[in-house]
């Protein structure tokens, strides 16, 4: 049984009904659950632990072990590779242009992890969330967008299991592929602290996962709740007012 998920069974009592957290949820007016968890620590916080515990689709979530996928399978060499853009506009700027891992990952550039999946066998897949250990293991029938509409889904307190260990290096990668994923999912960096994190949303779900590293401490969190297009701001508020409130940022 995956380690993180007996901390969190012991926790449930303690952190149920987390008020803090319950009146950030309240405040955006939004029903979700967020899972906050210390390394090497049995200190956590969380909200809905039902929630927490429920399977949804990753959504976007899912380009961090698919851009470890690509990297191993030699499909992309590095973080600097031009990946072409095929000239299809998909009513995005950002999207409407060459990319790189960098940008693809900035951007969540859907039609470049589309590409992959042209050069990965659906096998291949399945043993890479076997090996990794990926919420429930599946795909689906169709790989071009499994990740957004397909069987594969993970919960929350998952997201925290599979980011410690990519943040211990011990996911079975190569060393300089981990690397890569850490460094271009930096999204903030100050003298206190570094943030890794990435967002999703599968028109549906929404998420927003990832870790702080201070000077003493690191800290995981994985956000999750059912949004409309409007709401997708409130992912990143909402984990950053929790860390606020928790004295972690």
């Amino acid at each position: 049984m995956k380690i993180i998920l007996l901390i969190f069974i012991t926790l449930i009592g303690c952190f149920a009904s987390d008020k803090e957290l319950k009146d950030i949820f309240e405040k955006y007016n939004i029903t979700g659950t967020i899972v906050i968890g210390k390394l090497n620590n049995h200190k956590s916080y969380i909200y809905d632990v039902k929630k927490a515990l429920t399977q949804y689709i990753p959504a976007s979530t899912f380009k961090i072990p698919h851009t470890l996928i690509v990297l191993e399978e030699n499909i992309i060499k590095d973080e600097y590779e031009i990946i072409p853009w095929d000239g299809i506009n998909r009513g995005y700027k950002a999207w409407n242009k060459d990319q790189n891992l960098q940008t693809a990952i900035t951007y969540s550039c859907v039609w470049c992890y589309e590409l992959f999946t042209k050069k990965i066998q659906k096998e291949k897949y399945l043993d890479y969330l076997k090996k990794i250990d990926y919420g429930n293991r599946k795909v689906g029938s169709s790989l071009s967008k499994f990740w957004l509409e397909g069987d594969v889904k993970i919960s929350a307190i998952e997201q925290i299991e599979f980011l410690q260990r990519l943040y211990r290096n011990q996911l079975p990668f190569k060393q300089q592929n981990i690397d890569i994923i850490k460094k271009i999912l930096v999204v903030d960096k100050t003298e206190n602290y570094t943030i890794r994190a990435k967002s999703g949303w599968s028109g549906k779900i929404g998420w927003y996962i990832g870790y702080i590293e201070k000077n003493d401490s690191v800290w995981f969190f994985a956000f999750n709740s059912i949004l409309d297009k409007n709401q997708l701001k409130y992912r990143k508020q909402i984990v950053f007012d929790a860390l606020k409130v928790k004295n972690i940022l």
